[in-house]
């Protein structure tokens, strides 16, 4: 069945691992850029595009009403340029704004146009320490410091909390584990819970119409991340790959 689907971020690094297992299951897919460029790669693949910056709230409510979709999948993010080494924390602050600011106003807008579900990227290590590995129910950071706290209490809790504290839609988070692949940082996999970029796009796209509300971890099974859930209930495997179209 054809799902009408709302992708903010769909030029982004897991947004484009995303856009062909879309497609391919015959979705109607309306994606976010902020350019020109991304306009014309988004449209030559097929998607319809709403050029649209996720700041401004009244644009943002237009451009999801009018694409009018059952499912909102937010996978936006503003670490594309990488940490200033000089000043590394204000690439934290700016993601952490995005976060907090730009999940409120796309939960604000999926709420007016009537959304059943939404599905929103967070990250994997935001749980508090304690030995691994970690399942959903453990605690996030709350106790976090320095850099950490911004990322985590800036950023991370309010838009888990935009996304899983209402009534109005079904609400999912994905806590992403390191990415790696094209487009990323490494290409090999590094960190305590690893996961292919295209594996991660493999868990977002099979969000849509499984799984019950609530977190999943998304990350290769072995390492810091407990997988279970994402297994067992959205049937995800991470040994998946974008899908290559004729």
């Amino acid at each position: 069945m054809t799902t009408k689907l709302f992708l903010a971020g769909a030029t982004g690094v897991v947004g484009r691992s995303l856009i062909p297992f879309l497609l391919e299951a015959g979705h109607k897919v309306t994606g976010t850029t902020r350019t020109a460029n991304g306009k014309a790669k988004l449209e030559a693949v097929g998607v319809t595009v709403t050029v649209v910056d996720v700041f401004d709230a009244r644009a943002l409510e237009a451009a999801v009403e009018l694409a009018s979709p059952d499912v909102l999948i937010h996978q936006l993010t503003d670490l594309s340029g990488g940490l200033d080494p000089h000043s590394p924390n204000e690439g934290l602050k700016r993601n952490a704004r995005l976060r907090r600011e730009g999940t409120a106003n796309l939960v604000r807008a999926a709420t007016r146009s009537g959304v059943k579900r939404v599905i929103a990227q967070s990250i994997g290590w935001a749980y508090a320490s304690r030995s691994g590995p970690y399942v959903e129910t453990d605690p996030l950071d709350i106790a976090a410091t320095g850099a950490r706290a911004i990322s985590v209490l800036d950023g991370v809790i309010p838009l888990e909390s935009a996304v899983l504290d209402q009534n109005a839609f079904e609400g999912l988070i994905l806590r992403y584990g390191q990415l790696y692949g094209p487009g990323t940082w490494s290409d090999e996999p590094s960190g305590a819970s690893p996961v292919h970029v295209e594996a991660a796009a493999y868990a977002a796209f099979l969000a849509v119409d499984h799984g019950r509300p609530g977190v999943y971890n998304i990350a290769e099974p072995g390492g810091a991340l407990a997988v279970d859930k994402a297994w067992n209930e959205l049937g995800w495997r991470p040994g998946v790959r974008v899908p290559e179209r004729a």
